[in-house]
């Protein structure tokens, strides 16, 4: 795809583990990402600059340049990056909601970092549902039998027009079965990585808690008198959930109409409501059943 292939760059980062003796080294990690301002903003996933102590851009022109962060969404595992130059060569976004079953696409990214390339695969499914553990899931996610390895995370999937309609995130591979590539669709993306760009995060609903899925085991492991909803692992202080007398301990089960059965369908309910709007709670305390109201409000920015 030689009309989008200049658009997108290699990123390599480093950040600080720890060894068993608790001494400090450094690590160093590889991804992608795509240009989508002339003056230097880049997309790519959360995950590929979390925790980064400098991170190094590679231009299609051979540049490495220093970069920053200029904002990060967890729970849609995207962020924006900064350089210093402009009259860049940038992507344009395409509309992923026109994609359909079959259509051929490209990922483009720098897998295991040994430099751009381009891989060819056709659109399996889409608006797949992935869940990653710590009441985050990936929604309305495109799945590709395009090659995805490590390094290609946060670089573009394009379409036969040379449009990103997808981000690449997550690859599954599974012992006698192909390898699925999985890109966050652009339709999901483009409004968050807007918000990126001028806010630095993203506002959401929040009801302030921290939160775990009950299955049998929790249940049984807690003493819990129900088997499925969303533990309350914590409460935030001033928080809508602290205001509303919710406690560590309780299971919530109700969101107004709405059967909640685990930690990331409460979340995802609380992200589809409006803020300032009043709910109804149901939840458990011990061996009783009880209902409270919360009004939602505006997420913090993120410390």
């Amino acid at each position: 795809m030689a009309k989008v292939k200049p658009s997108v760059v290699a990123i390599n980062i480093k950040v600080i583990g720890y060894d068993i003796f608790n001494r400090p080294f450094t690590q160093e990690g590889a991804g992608s990402g795509w240009i989508i301002d002339e003056d230097g903003i880049i997309v790519t996933n959360n995950h590929v600059v979390e925790g980064a102590k400098s991170i190094t851009v590679t231009l299609a022109d051979g540049r490495i340049l220093t970069a920053e962060v200029g904002g990060t969404d967890y729970l849609t595992d995207l962020a924006i990056v900064k350089v210093n130059a402009g009259s860049l060569p940038a992507a344009s976004l395409g509309d992923s909601s026109e994609l359909r079953v079959g259509e051929w696409v490209v990922a483009i990214g720098n897998p295991l970092g040994l430099g751009i390339s381009a891989k060819e695969g056709i659109v399996s499914r889409l608006g797949v549902t992935m869940p990653l553990g710590g009441g985050q899931s990936l929604y309305d996610l495109i799945e590709t039998s395009a090659a995805i390895n490590p390094g290609n995370s946060g670089g573009p999937l394009v379409n036969m027009a040379g449009q990103v309609v997808g981000i690449t995130s997550v690859k599954i591979a599974m012992s006698g079965v192909e390898g699925m590539g999985y890109a966050i669709s652009s339709r999901t993306a483009g409004a968050i990585i807007e918000e990126l760009i001028t806010r630095g995060y993203v506002i959401r609903p929040w009801l302030g808690v921290g939160l775990h899925t009950v299955d049998q085991w929790i249940a049984s492991s807690y003493n819990l008198a129900v088997n499925e909803g969303a533990l309350v692992t914590q409460v935030n202080p001033g928080s809508p959930a602290a205001k509303a007398g919710l406690e560590e301990g309780d299971v919530i089960t109700g969101f107004d109409n709405r059967k909640i059965t685990s930690a990331d369908g409460l979340m995802q309910v609380i992200h589809s409501a409006e803020i300032g709007k009043r709910v109804k709670l149901t939840f458990w305390r011990g061996e009783t059943q009880e209902v409270t109201y919360a009004v939602l409000a505006e997420s913090p920015p993120p410390p």
